[in-house]
């Protein structure tokens, strides 16, 4: 009992210190990029042990989102959401990207479990995750970045950025704006 009360707590502790918290300054990030600023290339692994790098999608709308940790209750809603509203994004010329310092296998496991057929990355040692300004924080040994997203135009300039407290909506607002964008 002892210890499912202090999993609980520390289950609790992460999600409260995940959902919400402003953090940034961590890990020597001052602030997350803004709109306007060209977003920085990268090439990381995917789910499928294929590399992707941004350049890939020049042309496109990138819907470029950083999320804690994989299979945990918040990050399966927000990519239940996002995978729903697939075939919304690509009939707008957009992609979405998931990106968590979980590794290649942990986001195997993720989208074979949860049906996810968009592009996951897997990013362990923070180079994309400090390119952006995303936050992460440290509990214990285990380390998250913070959830965040950067709407990235066909140009390379990231056109909005959200600290993401509301996860069960959000991909509504990523489809606004991208919609907003193309007027």
């Amino acid at each position: 009992m002892r210890k499912l009360v202090l999993s609980l707590v520390v289950a609790g502790g992460v999600a409260a210190g995940l959902c919400g918290m402003k953090a940034y300054g961590f890990g020597g990030v001052d602030s997350p990029l803004q709109p306007g600023a060209t977003a920085p290339n990268f090439s990381l692994p995917s789910q499928t042990d294929s590399m992707v790098s941004l350049k890939d999608y020049k042309g496109k709308y990138v819907v470029l989102y950083f999320y804690p940790k994989d299979q945990t209750t918040g990050c399966t809603i927000e990519a239940h959401n996002f995978e729903r509203d697939t075939a919304k994004y690509a009939a707008l010329n957009a992609v979405v990207l998931g990106v968590s310092l979980d590794t290649v296998e942990s986001h195997k496991t993720f989208c074979s479990k949860d049906g996810l057929n968009f592009k996951l990355l897997a990013d362990p040692e923070h180079k994309v995750i400090d390119a952006y300004g995303v936050p992460v924080a440290t509990m214990g040994t285990n380390q998250y970045a913070k959830r965040d997203t950067f709407l990235i135009g066909p140009d390379g300039k990231v056109l909005k950025f959200w600290e993401v407290k509301a996860i069960q909506g959000h991909s509504d607002e990523v489809l606004a704006a991208i919609q907003d964008a193309k007027k």
